[in-house]
This record gives C-alpha cells, sequence and structure tokens, in this order.
C-alpha cells in the first residue's frame, strides 16, 4: 500500500506541474501576444441587416467567411450603430463620439453628405484612430467607402479627406454607391427635389413659349426684348441645376487613389475585383507590420451592383447575390491574412454601419436587407432595427473562440478598443463616448462598461437605452418615433427613408418604454398599469439625458443646407473642368 500511495502521490505531484505549466505558457503566450502591436483588420459593410448573414440566425443567404469568422471568435448580440444612416455612423465609428459632437448631425432633411462637391465633412479637428495608431507606428490604409467629404474651400484642399485623417494610403469612393452610378437605374439622389425642378423647368419653358406664340400672332403686347430676358433667365435656371443633377454619375460615382481621382466615372463592372486586389495588395506590402487596414464595403448598398459570378446564385434574389460576393471577399482577404502568416497576429473585426433598408425595393423585389426580429431599419432614430447591426471579433489565441456576448455595446468602442491595442492614449481634450472592450471579449469583464446609449435622429434625440446592471433589464425609451407609411407598414414606403421631425414623426409624452431583454422586438410597449418599475425608470432616464446635453457644445454644422449642396469648385476631377472623365485602372482586374 505504501508504494501505491507513492506512485499516486507522483502522479498528482506530475498532474499537477503540468497544468501548472500549461497555465503558465498560455499566460506567457496571452501576455506575450498583448504586449506586441497586433496587426488590425476593420471589415464595414454599408446598409447590411442584423439578420443577413448566417452566424445572426439567416439559414438561406450563404455566409461562410463572415460566419467563421465568429466560429473562430467572438459574436455580440446587442452591437448598436451611433446613427441610423451612413454620414453619421461612419463618423461616430472614426472618432469614437456621437457624431452631434463632430457637427456630423443635421437638422435639416439632408442628414448623409449629397455630393463630393459639398464643402461638409469630418472636421479636421477630429482625431479618428486611423490618426491615433499611425502616431504608434501603424501603417495606415483605407480601400472602399469613405462618405466623410472631401473639400473646404477649393477642389484640391482636401481638408476632409482621408489623407487628412489619419490614414497613409486610400483608395476607394470618397462617395457612396447610388443607383445614379448604373445606366437605367431610377434617380437616388433628392428625387423629390428632381421633379420639382423639372416641373419648374417645364413652366418656364411653355410660359416663354406662349408669350412668343402671342406675340407672334398679335394676342399679346409685349416686346421680344421682355422675351428674351425670360428666355436667358430660365435658361440659367435649367443650368444651375441640370450641371449638377443631370451628371451625378460624373461628379459623385468616382474612384480616388489617395488625391487623385482613377476612374471618373467609375466601371461598375470591375469595382470588386479592384477593391478586392487593392486590400490583399496592402496586407502583403506591409505584412511586417503593424498595419491598420480598414475595409469599407460599398456593399450592400443599392444599386446592388453584383459580378456575373454571383448574379442568380443566392435564395434572396439580387441583394442575397450581393450579400454572398461580400462574404467572399472577406473569405479572399482572410485567406491573404493567413497566406502570409499573419492570422494569429491580427485583431478582425466585422460589422455593418447601421441597419438594412427596407424601403429599397424595386418593383415587388426587396433591395435592402432584413433585420430579424427588430422593429424598423436604415434611417429611424431609435428602432433596433435601424441600429442593432453584428458585431464579430477574432483574434487567435487571445479572444476565447465561439464566445457569444449578450451585453450592449458600441460601433463607438472599436476607438477607445484599438488604442489600447495599439498602445496609444486617448484624446483628454474631448469627450469619448466609445469603451474598451478588450475586457469583456476576453471575459475578464461580464458586464458591458455602457450605462446609457442616446439614439438620435439627426440631431434629433429619439431615444434612450439603460443598461441596469444589477437586475439584467435593457430599458429602452422612445421620445419620438417616425410617423410608417402606409399606416402599419413598419417602414416609410412612400418616402424613401422616415424623416426626423415635423409632420413625419410622433412625440411621446410619457415616452413609449420596453424592456429589450424581455421584448427585444419593441413588441408591446410599458405602461404604469403593466410595469411598476414605469415612473422611475423614465425619472431615471430623463436626468441622464439632462447630464448629457450639458456634455455638448456648439460646433459648426457640418450638413447644414449650404454645406452640402453641389459647389463646382470643389469637384474633383481628373480633367480640365468640367470635362471630368477618366479611365486610369486599364484592365489591371484581368489576373483575378
Amino acid at each position: 500500500m505504501g508504494e501505491r500511495e507513492e506512485r499516486d502521490k507522483a502522479d498528482w505531484r506530475y498532474i499537477l506541474m503540468a497544468l501548472t505549466s500549461s497555465l503558465c505558457w498560455n499566460m506567457f503566450g496571452l501576455s506575450a501576444a498583448m504586449d506586441s502591436k497586433p496587426n488590425i483588420l476593420l471589415f464595414l459593410a454599408d446598409d447590411l441587416g442584423i439578420g443577413d448573414i448566417g452566424c445572426y440566425g439567416n439559414n438561406t443567404i450563404r455566409t461562410p467567411n463572415i460566419d467563421r469568422l465568429a466560429r473562430e471568435g467572438v459574436k455580440l448580440t446587442q452591437h448598436i450603430a451611433a446613427a441610423s444612416l451612413c454620414t453619421p455612423s461612419r463618423a461616430a465609428f472614426l472618432t469614437g463620439r456621437y457624431p452631434i459632437r463632430s457637427g456630423m448631425a443635421s437638422s435639416n432633411g439632408y442628414r448623409a453628405l449629397q455630393w463630393n462637391a459639398g464643402s461638409g465633412g469630418l472636421p479636421a479637428n477630429e482625431t479618428t484612430f486611423a490618426r491615433l495608431l499611425q502616431q504608434q507606428g501603424y501603417t495606415t490604409g483605407l480601400i472602399g467607402k469613405w462618405h466623410q467629404g472631401v473639400n473646404c474651400e477649393s477642389f484640391n484642399d482636401h481638408c476632409h479627406h482621408p489623407l487628412n485623417h489619419g490614414f497613409d494610403y486610400f483608395y476607394g469612393m470618397p462617395f457612396t454607391l447610388l443607383n445614379n452610378c448604373e445606366e437605367n437605374k431610377p434617380p437616388e439622389l433628392d428625387v423629390a427635389l428632381q421633379a420639382k425642378l423639372w416641373l419648374y423647368s417645364q413652366i418656364i419653358f411653355l410660359a416663354v413659349l406662349t408669350l412668343a406664340a402671342g406675340k407672334l400672332i398679335g394676342l399679346i403686347s409685349i416686346r421680344w426684348k421682355i422675351i428674351a430676358c425670360f428666355t436667358f433667365a430660365g435658361g440659367l435656371f435649367f443650368i444651375s441645376w441640370y450641371s449638377s443633377y443631370g451628371f451625378v454619375q460624373y461628379w459623385n460615382c468616382i474612384l480616388m487613389r489617395n488625391h487623385d481621382v482613377a476612374e471618373q466615372p467609375m466601371r461598375l463592372e470591375r469595382t470588386a475585383s479592384l477593391m478586392l486586389k487593392e486590400a490583399v495588395s496592402f496586407i502583403k506590402r506591409n505584412r511586417h507590420g503593424p498595419f491598420l487596414l480598414f475595409v469599407s464595403f460599398l456593399h450592400v448598398h443599392t444599386p446592388l451592383f453584383t459580378t456575373a459570378k454571383f448574379l442568380g446564385k443566392s435564395h434572396h434574389g439580387l441583394y442575397g447575390d450581393n450579400v454572398e460576393e461580400m462574404d467572399w471577399m472577406v473569405g479572399k482577404i482572410l485567406d491573404s491574412l493567413e497566406k502570409q502568416g499573419l492570422k494569429n497576429h491580427t485583431f478582425t473585426y466585422f460589422a455593418s454601419d447601421h441597419g438594412g433598408h427596407l424601403e429599397a425595393q424595386g418593383g415587388s423585389a426587396q433591395l435592402g436587407g432584413w433585420n430579424g426580429i427588430y422593429k424598423g431599419g436604415k434611417g429611424m432614430g431609435g428602432w433596433e432595427g435601424g441600429i442593432r447591426v453584428p458585431g464579430v471579433f477574432r483574434w487567435p489565441g487571445v479572444l476565447p473562440a465561439g464566445t457569444v456576448i449578450d451585453e450592449p455595446t458600441s460601433l463607438m468602442d472599436i476607438y477607445p478598443t484599438l488604442v489600447h491595442l495599439a498602445g496609444g492614449t486617448l484624446p483628454q481634450d474631448r469627450v469619448i463616448d466609445g469603451r474598451n472592450l478588450v475586457p469583456l471579449l476576453q471575459g475578464r469583464a461580464q458586464k458591458s462598461e455602457h450605462k446609457f446609449l442616446f439614439h438620435y435622429c439627426g440631431s434629433y434625440l429619439h431615444a434612450v437605452r439603460w443598461h441596469q446592471k444589477d437586475s439584467g433589464a435593457i430599458w429602452k425609451a422612445h421620445y419620438v418615433t417616425p410617423v410608417f407609411h402606409p399606416p402599419g407598414a413598419g417602414a416609410c414606403y412612400g418616402k424613401g427613408i422616415c424623416p426626423c421631425f415635423g409632420e413625419g414623426v410622433t412625440h411621446h409624452d410619457p415616452p413609449l418604454l420596453f424592456d429589450l431583454s424581455r421584448d427585444p422586438s419593441e413588441a408591446k410597449p410599458l405602461s404604469p398599469d403593466t410595469e411598476p418599475l414605469f415612473d422611475t425608470v423614465i425619472r431615471k432616464m430623463g436626468r441622464a439625458v439632462e447630464e448629457h446635453r450639458r456634455t455638448l457644445t456648439p460646433v459648426p454644422a457640418q450638413l447644414s443646407v449650404y454645406n452640402v449642396v453641389w459647389k463646382p469648385w470643389l469637384q474633383p476631377c481628373c480633367g480640365t473642368f468640367p470635362f471630368c472623365w477618366c479611365d486610369k485602372e486599364g484592365d489591371t482586374t484581368q489576373s483575378l
């Protein structure tokens, strides 16, 4: 028995030593990985709904590469955009701040930048995560969509350009895709205003024609000089608006490489290949790192231009084809990481800038995304479907694989997270609304640092979320909601996108209150009769709104009407304005 006891003790000592050694090695590996600066790869889709990919419950659109990221990393189920529209959401993503703090929130009907030749954009005094990582020795690149402005006062001052905001390299669209970018598609930019301008032009033309005819047959006594003045004024009016809206494809649908225009207008049939080639090339050039690569997809915004290889392959028409093409591009870029031996040394992130566009339709075909069980979509300030988006992270050996986190997080959190990973420090001269996600992603923290999140529609506060950590409740109060058209439809189909103010919204007093932990679809608003804590919760959230508003300071409105209108002297042009046409890419995509 004595010998057996000795053997048992020896076995236990061996097991204990092995476990201790394994733990030490794991901690050493984790520490070594955290001490070094990882490469950073960010994927941001455009208008993708949370219900459009497999790892969030879609079993008919095939997204194996995004799903692989989720299996090998961490998936967030309450990842919230700071705005439900492109320009303000991306401004918040880049700066870690609510867009109202940078002037990228609108109080008029123009809630996103309308032209490359507008003067509004992300202010030069805003500090992006790219700028801070650049200061930490990172090579920074942006491939794809920008939509944060280009110029301020001249066609080449580039005050809002990516290279003026911390990116060493830019290849992509300074604007965003539109139906106007594809031939034979109905116009998408300012459709209602264009219709009015056409009507006014026709009225002026008919009035001049009537005066001239009346003069010729002697019914009207009027001098030809007056008719000529009317004709000249009408011609000026027509030229003043048609010179912009009549050539949207040339003014907005362009590709730039750094400060130079590379294609004007874009040739959409090869854009995806060009973007993919540029992303793979950036990784290869900077494989010795550290690098930040922000792949800002043009997918899946209308007009959903999809290459022939993917047309008709999905079960969801053109939209599904476009999603599957984007997933394929994600896979190719991930493959390039592995080929360079960088997979385990790269922090990878995938998200969408906001929810799917419910009103995007072509006849009976749905051309916008699906937001799962969540109410509303793109352009709706507070409803969950417009702001709850996919959020997937991967860093092998550092982030636990196959993890799902059901805590409120924000796209603004990427800012402090990246700065932490790069070893930088956050700006101390401004409010940063994002929170470092690393402890939560690693499992060292169980709760999100966010207590309140504020949901804006333009510059108007529509809703507030309160994460009551002690009870697990996630309260959400809606002060303003859009009026759906037709009534009960769940979207603003008669308007193209829901408004933020005026007759198109309903103000609620008391606010509509939901507990998202019990009712994530926001189907049954609570009342004092059904929720004993109703008054307490509303008061608490009201005080939070007051405190939040005290942190806001007045800044220039980047999306004012003056800043968003087309200014010909600001137009990026690869020729001599107005003869802007070039194709510097040639057939460079043939190898793909």
